[in-house]
């Protein structure tokens, strides 16, 4: 208990500066370190709204109990109090509890068909709509930053930027980050005539957006630029002009595209900050790896190579393999409703945090 006040007072003592920051004028000068101090602020805020609340009870409480002894009417009061008083300090804790600390960061993501051919492609279309409705519901904005169409309409690649609408301790990487890896469908394609199940695939990467203020450090002589003209389904040209933008950073082969802006200058700024989160997630992945050779314990990171899930047509069951979770709700699911799955991934993930911890 002991500990808990201390880090409550901590973060009461960083939330008291930050909203003294908030308050001068001079930092909304810098928007980027506006947004980096109103997003640190926003996390904080529940923590000490529920303080104050707990705060208070124990106030009340404390006083119910010194006027039961003179009137028992007030003793009923006092015990609903302490009821009361239970409750706020287990929430407490569970939001004191140990966090990924990019939870209240915006996300990139990449979904890319795999094997399966035209039946990859439209799959990972369905994924991508799951996202989308399940963002649409949940307060998050989502753009896309660059797509390969199949010629049925499926997603041969895209890519995805998701952000809150407001600054939130639960972010987009809190939800989707639980989406890395490959995900597998079971079903009769639209190009099967016999009506056989087949197996297919999608990868779907995801990342922290990168803040403007930190991440790696990119230098112009390992970039190589090419300009291009967009393309739609099958390849074919839909723009006269060469605005759409592809980056290979030498050093590590990465390529990263974008031809959804109107201008080369748009399309480079948007790859570019694709490129740093793949980079930036790639040191935090070297920096696990080692961190793991020296600890006992530690986290899982969700490998993104490894069969996350499966979604199963014929019997509408989704199962995801890493927490043994499954449900006969498909249908719902690749509508958006994704609530249920992320509760349980959440669950799982912060116990095994309690335990590393």
């Amino acid at each position: 208990m002991a500990k808990q006040v201390s880090a409550v007072d901590d973060i009461l003592s960083e939330y008291q500066g930050l909203e003294a920051q908030l308050s001068d004028p001079a930092l909304h000068d810098d928007q980027a370190a506006a947004r980096k101090v109103s997003k640190r602020f926003s996390e904080l805020q529940p923590i000490v709204t529920l303080y104050k609340e707990l705060a208070q009870v124990r106030d009340d409480l404390e006083a119910a109990r010194e006027m039961a002894h003179e009137d028992h009417d007030f003793q009923a009061e006092a015990e609903q109090l302490a009821v009361r008083a239970v409750e706020l300090e287990e929430k407490l804790a569970d939001l004191m509890a140990p966090r990924d600390p990019h939870d209240s960061e915006d996300i990139i993501m990449e979904i890319k068909a795999g094997a399966g051919g035209e039946e990859a492609a439209l799959f990972a279309a369905d994924l991508v709509r799951m996202y989308e409705r399940y963002a649409e519901r949940h307060g998050f904005s989502y753009s896309v930053l660059d797509v390969a169409e199949s010629d049925l309409g499926g997603i041969k690649d895209m890519t995805l930027s998701i952000k809150s609408k407001t600054p939130s301790r639960d972010g987009a990487w809190s939800v989707f980050k639980f989406e890395g890896g490959v995900h597998r469908v079971q079903r009769v394609p639209v190009t099967e005539s016999q009506g056989r199940i087949q197996t297919s695939a999608a990868g779907v990467l995801v990342y922290p957006e990168p803040d403007e203020l930190t991440g790696v450090d990119i230098d112009e002589k390992d970039l190589r630029v090419d300009v291009y003209r967009s393309s739609g389904k099958g390849g074919q040209g839909v723009n006269t002009t060469d605005s759409a933008v592809r980056i290979t950073h030498l050093p590590t082969g990465i390529v990263v595209t974008c031809q959804q802006e109107r201008s080369q200058i748009q399309n480079k700024a948007r790859a570019m900050m694709v490129l740093q989160a793949r980079l930036d997630q790639m040191q935090r992945d070297e920096a696990a790896a080692d961190a793991a050779e020296h600890r006992g314990t530690q986290v899982r990171t969700m490998d993104r190579s490894e069969r996350i899930r499966t979604y199963n047509w014929p019997e509408n069951r989704i199962s995801d393999h890493r927490i043994n979770y499954k449900a006969n709700n498909l249908d719902s699911v690749l509508d958006g409703n994704l609530d249920d799955l992320f509760t349980a991934l959440q669950a799982a993930e912060r116990a095994e945090r309690l335990e590393a911890e």
